[in-house]
């Protein structure tokens, strides 16, 4: 009995050495080769926050999230140097100021910040894990953060991106003070109940999985099984900052720490596009125009755009307004994004929409506008008419708060963030735009937005929407709310129950 005693306690010494031994080799392995690097020499004896955003040149409002976080930290606590580990290393230090600049207007102090450049990005593209795109993506995020973390070490690391699995990666292995801005849960209880409930219909959940009861019930434990990882890699956190009500939900329910949780709005630049007339610029059409901005990404739903705005054109073919127009405009970052928009251009010649092109001539129904600069966007939201937004559970909306600031009338998909944030009446009940649902209630609230609401009605409509969202959703709110809810609680003491 002593022996088999003994032999127990030596098994789970052993069970308990080995995971404390490899995080110590790894620990010390980070450590050696970060210090190698020129960058460590360079910012020896400087206090340091690094953040983590792989796509730092997609152009997106998670972008802008980042370019405005820099600048809250140079502005606000100026002895602080500033780190991107970004894998765009196709462009430069230059370009990626120089982009920020000219997309979001937000000007960065080049010697005040400094890019570690990754190479292992591909480790985090969804086209890398086809099946298990969830747990290969956070596979792939502790392979970027590996190498990250081995190239440089800060005092204060920060995910700006949603790659949560490096939260107790740089905690663990860096020993450094660990926070997050939350766009999107990762996985969400909403994601579990459409596997549950079968939906295809779903972007989290295909045809083939939805009609299988088997493949259903494996999902649905997968799932379950990701989220309770998702959860204890959230919970690494000294800090959580969220964009919304809805996430702030998600976030609560699955890392359960709402003491170091607070929902902070995401930045919009709201004082330059609350200085357009309410009145519409003139465009170089006659008409009216309908307006989308959105990365080229699935969960952004084109093809929703396109279905409902094809169903109104049929709709108003023997009346309502005799020229209205679509315009797509949203960043592309990849090939895959790139194959998107070819397959959204066919889907246009299916439902008989005219592209823009040198053949058309002038007389067409829909255009697609790749990375357009700051300048082409802001002439595009002065000239909107309708603001067009399909995000199922979009975790914010930026692009909605963009059309309200700009003096569009929304139609905003009825879920999450827009609905429960945004589009909201203002405390007098005046109404601050639209929700839709599917393609025929975008299509009639296109009709009652262009049809049957009168110029003084859309124009009253468009102020009581900027009123909302002028000064609550502007950068300058957002900044300061970087600058004391997330730096300045990650520059002192560590709360002891962490």
């Amino acid at each position: 009995m002593p022996v088999l005693g003994l032999l127990v306690l030596a098994c789970i010494v052993l069970l308990l050495a080995v995971p404390l031994f490899l995080i110590l080799w790894l620990k010390l392995t980070a450590y050696r080769l970060a210090a190698r690097s020129g960058l460590s020499k360079a910012l020896a004896g400087k206090e340091t926050v690094a953040f983590f955003h792989p796509y730092a040149n997609a152009g997106g409002g998670g972008e802008r999230v980042l370019w405005c976080c820099l600048r809250s930290v140079q502005q606000n606590h100026p002895g602080v140097a500033c780190v991107v580990y970004t894998g765009d290393v196709d462009v430069t230090a230059a370009d990626l100021l120089e982009s920020a600049r000219q997309r979001f207007g937000v000007a960065i102090n080049a010697s005040g910040v400094h890019f570690v450049f990754l190479t292992r990005r591909h480790w985090v593209e969804a086209s890398s894990w086809p099946r298990f795109t969830l747990l290969g993506q956070s596979l792939g995020s502790l392979i970027l953060g590996w190498e990250a973390v081995c190239q440089f070490q800060p005092d204060i690391f920060v995910d700006s991106m949603g790659y949560a699995f490096t939260l107790p990666l740089f905690r663990l292995l860096s020993s450094c003070r660990v926070g997050c801005y939350v766009h999107y849960p990762t996985i969400s209880t909403d994601m579990l109940e459409q596997v549950r409930g079968r939906r295809s219909d779903a972007v989290c959940n295909d045809a083939m999985v939805a009609r299988s009861n088997m493949l259903s019930a494996a999902k649905l434990l997968y799932y379950k099984a990701f989220a309770a990882l998702y959860g204890l890699a959230g919970k690494s956190a000294d800090v959580v900052l969220v964009n919304s009500s809805w996430t702030r939900g998600h976030i609560d329910a699955l890392w359960a720490m709402p003491d170091r949780t607070c929902t902070v709005y995401p930045p919009c630049d709201t004082a330059a596009l609350a200085a357009l007339a309410l009145d519409r610029a003139a465009k170089d059409f006659s008409g009216k125009l309908v307006l989308s901005l959105a990365q080229f990404r699935p969960e952004k739903n084109h093809a929703l755009q396109l279905r409902s705005f094809a169903r109104y054109k049929n709709q108003t073919k023997s009346g309502g307004s005799a020229a209205v127009r679509l315009i797509l405009a949203g960043g592309c970052r990849d090939a895959a994004d790139r194959r998107r928009v070819q397959g959204l251009q066919k889907l246009c010649g299916e439902l008989g929409l005219r592209e823009e092109g040198p053949e058309t001539e002038g007389d067409w129904d829909v255009s697609f506008r790749t990375n357009v600069p700051l300048k082409e966007m802001q002439t595009l939201l002065s000239q909107a008419d309708i603001g067009l937004h399909t995000m199922r559970d979009e975790h914010f909306g930026i692009s909605v708060v963009e059309f309200m600031a700009a003096g569009a009338v929304v139609i905003a998909h009825n879920s999450a963030g827009p609905a429960m944030d945004i589009v909201t009446p203002l405390s007098d009940g005046r109404r601050t735009g639209f929700l839709a649902n599917d393609d025929e209630d975008y299509a009639l609230k296109l009709r009652e937005a262009l049809d049957e609401t009168s110029t003084a009605e859309r124009l009253e409509i468009a102020k009581a929407a900027r009123e909302a969202v002028r000064h609550r959703f502007s950068q300058e709110a957002f900044e300061e709310s970087i600058a004391q809810r997330l730096i300045a609680p990650l520059r002192g003491p560590r709360d002891k129950d962490l």
